[in-house]
């Protein structure tokens, strides 16, 4: 991303806690930009204020002068294993933070720019099909949350606030996210394919994006308003799982070849195998178009980065 100087802006962020929100946070802050937290229970310090999005509560007077919100509020997706109750909670933590917030804007309260958590999850399991943010919603439980999701912040779009979905995919990074679990096992040389049978596993498309260029979307959306819409806040090279895999194998001098066959994982996992499953081949069509440049553009440097930072 460009570091040409921007305005400096007051921004509130909700999931500022999060594995991705503190490193948002730490950025803005760092380019000169004011940051306002949400948390829930009592505001700790002239930088926080309190909301219970759970019963839509949030004061516009916390809203005011405040130039952008960005809400990342939301429960883990694949945290735990999808009872019912999770899936409810996955479901009800965006809905309702993000309609409480909606709210408020479109009764007229200070920001008119909202940048929204989004995920890759909207467009289901496609296999090879090329995605990009025109491509039609998907089928099973994570687009339904995503489509509800991106819904909910419809009564500010209709008062006119310019809202950007950011559709994250896979973030890598040191010290947690989908990237963790499979590095565990590349240490102990059982980093191999995901899914399908004894061979032929991994086929399924995994578009990935480092944490720092998140980071650079993010901020990108959040100084570019006039960036509306879905926004597929990936790399530009999607992977296939096994390539991913592979790639850790090297980066780690070990080897990748023993695969997790799909029943496995359904019986390890259950329904939410479906988030290292499902093959989204996605594209960022509107990053390219607004001349985003990625940090990490190369999977092995990027899982180079994730592992030598992790050394540290």
């Amino acid at each position: 991303m460009s570091e040409d100087s921007t305005t400096p802006q007051r921004v509130a962020l909700t999931g500022a806690s999060g594995f991705l929100g503190g490193a948002l946070r730490a950025s803005l802050t760092d380019a000169g930009h004011e940051v306002l937290t949400f948390v829930r229970g009592e505001a700790d310090g002239p930088d926080q204020r309190s909301w219970d999005p759970a019963q839509g509560e949030l004061d516009p007077a916390d809203l005011e002068g405040v130039d952008v919100v960005v809400n990342l509020s939301g429960a883990g997706i694949a945290d735990k294993r999808w009872s019912p109750q999770r899936k409810r909670l996955v479901l009800r933590s965006r809905v309702d933070s993000t309609t409480t917030i909606a709210r408020v804007l479109a009764a007229g309260a200070g920001p008119t720019r909202l940048v929204s958590g989004s995920a890759i999850g909207f467009y289901g399991d496609r296999g090879d099909e090329l995605l990009t943010e025109d491509s039609d919603v998907g089928d099973g439980f994570l687009s339904e949350v995503v489509r509800a999701w991106e819904e909910a912040t419809r009564p500010a779009e209709d008062a006119g606030v310019s809202v950007a979905h950011a559709r994250t995919g896979v973030v890598l990074a040191p010290g947690g996210g989908a990237i963790a679990p499979m590095l565990l096992l590349g240490r102990l040389g059982l980093g191999g394919p995901l899914g399908g049978g004894l061979i032929g596993g991994g086929q399924q498309w995994m578009p990935w994006i480092t944490r720092p260029d998140w980071v650079g979307t993010v901020r990108l959306l959040v100084e570019q308003p006039e960036i509306t819409g879905p926004v597929n806040v990936v790399g530009p090279e999607p992977a296939r799982q096994r390539d991913i895999a592979a790639a850790i194998g090297r980066v780690l001098g070990r080897p990748a070849v023993l695969p997790a066959p799909t029943v496995a994982i359904r019986l390890a996992l259950g329904e939410m195998a479906d988030v290292i499953l499902s093959s989204d081949r996605v594209l960022p069509q509107r990053l390219v178009e607004a001349g985003f440049t990625w940090e990490h553009d190369d999977l092995e440097q990027a899982l180079r980065w994730v592992v030598d930072s992790s050394d540290d």
